[in-house]
């Protein structure tokens, strides 16, 4: 017996069962179904995130105060701290391929203004804020060149607290209070929406001088560092790190460049999407559970049919063949069903809830499809080497 018409013998068998097969691929078609929509937002909180880490540019390293070693014991671990300074920054500048170095202090306060008020993050920063955050300024200008001795008590607002407080008015050149401390404002930023649920437009930043006084610190949080495109990330790390030991004496900093924040981010994320898949790969494992069932039954239903064809000649690989294709069609089915099904709610999801974030992993939904052929095959073997077995008599008399 030709393939063609092996398949269409299948066909016709599960064709005629209609519930019966419906009830079956069903199982594949759920499975199908959850790893497509899992992957998806696996993929989607993968890519959310990432962009979310990259909306800043990706040429930046972070130097943080503080140096932690160990010694290959679980617990074995020294600390040593030292403040940051607004010189290590200004410092940095200099670095070759270094385009800019930026002190960060950040807090919360209160923010008054006209009567009104509310607590907003506040970020005590340099001037280079608009070239290494790539966050643009709306309106007047963004905090003045000046040396952390005498930084004047200017603030910029971001767009949501400039809505808060003013409204449509103009806040620029008027005196709002940070905490304890008057500030004038002379800037206005351009919205930039959230990272990683932090509203940069609900911020006011001063010069950073002034937010380590306001919060009573010693030293900065960190530095940015701003390199440019054709440098390579490993020699500006080095030089980085060279010109702070110079000035401290020891390592006592810790350097991370945003690439090595995106590797370790980006495996964490592949390895929630893989886990996800595996959740829905067990729905794939209950459908394949299902075929074995009802092909077993199908094979005890169709002992007559069985014999018969043997007793006209059917050989046992062809008997074999049958029953493995009914199988590999039923799961066809199921997955081409599962597929256009989750593929179809994601678009659905993608809709309807447009802050989920969502988008389609490919690869997976080749392979839970690949899986799901795999698995047809798998579970029919059993059935069909059952039916291949039968005498031909013993099944006609059976009947």
């Amino acid at each position: 017996m030709v393939w063609r018409d092996l398949f269409r013998l299948a066909l016709g068998s599960i064709t005629s069962h209609k519930q019966r097969s419906l009830l079956t691929a069903l199982g594949l078609i759920i499975g199908i179904a959850a790893v497509v929509i899992l992957t998806s937002i696996g993929r989607g909180v993968h890519g959310f995130v990432l962009g979310e880490f990259t909306q800043f540019g990706t040429h930046l390293l972070a130097v943080y105060p503080g140096k932690t070693t160990t010694f290959g014991l679980s617990g074995a671990t020294i600390s040593t701290v030292r403040p940051l300074t607004a010189a290590d920054a200004e410092s940095l500048q200099s670095v070759e391929s270094v385009l800019a170095a930026m002190p960060l202090v950040q807090g919360n306060a209160r923010i008054e203004a006209g009567g009104k008020q509310r607590r907003s993050n506040v970020f005590g920063v340099g001037p280079a804020l608009p070239q290494v955050w790539r966050i643009g300024v709306d309106s007047g200008r963004f905090l003045p060149e000046e040396g952390a001795d005498n930084a004047r008590p200017f603030a910029v607002l971001g767009s949501k607290v400039r809505q808060e407080l003013f409204g449509e008015a103009s806040p620029l050149g008027q005196r709002i209070r940070i905490g304890s401390d008057r500030f004038r404002v002379v800037g206005v930023m351009r919205s930039k929406g959230q990272m990683l649920g932090f509203d940069l437009d609900d911020t006011v930043f001063i010069p950073s001088a002034r937010a380590m006084e306001m919060f009573d610190r010693q030293g900065l949080m960190e530095i940015d560092v701003l390199y440019r495109g054709d440098a390579s990330a490993e020699r500006v790390e080095q030089a980085v790190k060279q010109r702070l030991l110079a000035r401290h004496g020891a390592e006592d900093f810790t350097i991370v460049t945003q690439n090595q924040m995106l590797e370790k981010m980006d495996s964490v994320l592949s390895v929630l999407t893989l886990a996800v898949a595996a959740l829905g790969g067990i729905s794939l494992l209950v459908g394949s559970v299902g075929i074995l069932t009802i092909m077993t039954i199908a094979v005890s239903e169709r002992v007559a049919e069985i014999g018969l064809l043997r007793a006209i000649g059917a050989e046992r690989g062809t008997v074999f063949r049958l029953f493995l294709a009914e199988a590999v069609l039923l799961s066809l089915a199921g997955g081409s069903g599962g597929v256009g099904l989750g593929v179809g709610v994601v678009k659905l999801v993608a809709v309807l809830l447009p802050a989920l974030p969502v988008q389609l992993a490919w690869n997976y939904i080749g392979l839970a499809f690949a899986v799901s052929l795999a698995i047809g095959a798998a579970a029919g073997v059993a059935p069909a080497v059952k039916a291949a077995r039968l005498k031909p008599l013993d099944a006609l008399r059976a009947e």
